[in-house]
């Protein structure tokens, strides 16, 4: 039974996750292909930096709701099934890391997607709220200061795990404690362009007009 569990959080959740709201909100209100605007990006910055700001909010708001509906889901069957508690968090882990992976990896457009940004956070709420409150928090100062999206991001899923570890959350098991590092650590590979422009001093600040210059921010 776990196993089979453990199968079908996963298919679930990529399923979920690999649902690409920026794109298809763009096309079906715009007629516009989203990936050939700006950085390329399917996630809701670039919706915004597109010019559709409700767009953008909406795109943020339905990727955010599907990391966590992809581990509320699985938590909801496991405790249906009655399913040992070491089981259960051991397929919420599955299903957090399967949607965040069917997010930036989605079979609809050639397995490319978006970095994973909001539906990490989705993640997050659902597993350890505090924490994922508390990364929030990271982002806003950080994005305040420097108005940039990418190093908000980076750095809020650099403290995430941090705070994970010393704030109350679900249970602990040793898979789901490598998923709070690993969903983070993805999601800050993703953003190696990010990191090389924010060392070259050439990374897009939002606010401002950038026509000339194709960037991938978060």
């Amino acid at each position: 039974m776990p196993l089979i569990f453990y199968s079908v959080a996963g298919l679930v959740a990529y399923l979920l996750g690999s649902i690409p709201f920026g794109y298809l909100l763009v096309r079906f209100f715009r007629k516009e292909d989203i990936r050939q605007t700006g950085s390329g990006n399917i996630g809701a910055t670039n919706v915004m930096r597109s010019g559709s700001k409700g767009l953008g909010v909406a795109t943020l708001i339905f990727d955010v709701l599907k990391g966590s509906c992809a581990v509320l889901l699985c938590g909801v069957v496991a405790d249906r099934l009655g399913l040992a508690r070491d089981v259960r968090a051991d397929g919420v882990a599955i299903a957090a890391l399967f949607v965040v992976l069917g997010h930036m990896y989605t079979g609809w457009l050639r397995f490319k997607g978006g970095k994973g940004v909001a539906t990490a956070f989705g993640v997050f709420l659902a597993l350890a709220p505090w924490a994922a409150l508390a990364g929030v928090f990271v982002f806003a100062l950080v994005f305040a200061v420097s108005r940039y999206v990418s190093l908000g991001s980076i750095l809020s899923a650099i403290a995430f795990p941090l705070f994970a570890m010393m704030l109350p959350h679900a249970a602990r098991t040793p898979w789901a404690i490598t998923v709070l590092f690993v969903i983070p650590l993805i999601v800050i590979l993703k953003h190696h362009q990010n990191i090389a422009r924010l060392m070259k001093g050439t990374e897009y600040r939002f606010g401002k007009t950038d026509r000339n210059t194709r960037t991938t921010a978060a």
